[in-house]
């Protein structure tokens, strides 16, 4: 039986996972992160470096590149719900994700089934 996480060590594990994953995805992990729990939410705040191939090409192909976010965004989406959920035995509803090119910020909303720890 896993031990129940403080809320500070929940943050701690999910941006570990988080960041691993982008590693994972990019090559890089991310500049710096916010992460805040409320209720049966965590919001994660986090400043990445932009693919460079990607941002060569934004200006004249952005239907492009937003089509690849939007692909790389699903299974950054899915890898992490699976391994939070395999990692920390957490039950999640749904991941949401959204990235800004320009500023090169993204917002993550992971809906859990229950209420986490206060």
């Amino acid at each position: 039986m896993k031990r129940e996480l403080s809320p500070g060590e929940l943050k701690q594990e999910i941006i570990k996972i988080y960041n691993t994953i982008n590693q994972e995805i990019f090559g890089v992990g991310i500049k710096s992160q916010k992460i805040d729990v409320v209720g049966d939410k965590v919001l994660i705040f986090a400043t990445h470096k932009r693919i460079p191939a990607l941002k060569v090409l934004d200006g004249e192909h952005r239907s492009i590149t937003a089509s690849v976010d939007m692909l790389i965004m699903e299974v950054n989406k899915k890898r992490l719900k699976e391994e939070l959920e395999r990692s920390l035995g957490l039950d999640i509803v749904a991941v949401l994700k959204d990235y800004d090119p320009e500023a090169e910020i993204s917002g993550t909303i992971i809906i859990f089934k229950h209420k986490l720890a206060p």
